[in-house]
């Protein structure tokens, strides 16, 4: 008898597709998406604003002009992340992401942590591991649930 992929399993599949948008230079290509009682609110991946140039169209990383470290001065970036992306979408659409779940490529930053707690996400699946402890820990204050898988 042939077996259905999880829940969790499908919406991380669909979490790595929108990744493949990813526009950053570095290579870092990460998908988010936004569910809701099993329905997808919105994605996101993280690539520069609407209608601004992204990286790879200028062939150019301003965080390697600047000579800067992964995850150090976040707002020297063309990019908006990922995560970031999915909340802005849902709410360029009207959709409420309160009580929904992030399903990410990578576990979030500590800014896109805030901005998902604000936006009242009770829980992140996540595939790669961030060594962000100060995430980790607003993310428990906060009471959301997060799990690797």
């Amino acid at each position: 008898m042939p077996t259905r992929i999880s829940w969790d399993q499908y919406f991380l599949e669909i979490a790595k597709t929108a990744s493949k948008r990813a526009s950053c230079f570095r290579g870092k290509k990460v998908g988010a998406v936004l569910v809701k009682d099993r329905q997808i609110l919105s994605t996101g991946y993280n690539g520069a604003p609407k209608g601004v140039k992204n990286c790879l169209e200028l062939n150019n990383c301003l965080r390697d002009e600047k000579g800067l470290a992964s995850g150090e001065r976040l707002e020297f970036c063309r990019a908006t992340h990922a995560e970031a992306n999915a909340v802005a979408q849902a709410a360029f659409q009207g959709v409420s992401t309160r009580g929904a779940a992030l399903y990410t490529t990578h576990f979030p930053c500590v800014l896109c942590t805030k901005l998902l707690i604000n936006a009242g996400i009770n829980e992140i699946v996540y595939l790669e591991e961030e060594n962000d402890e100060l995430s980790k820990g607003f993310l428990e204050e906060a009471g959301v649930k997060i799990r690797r898988i």
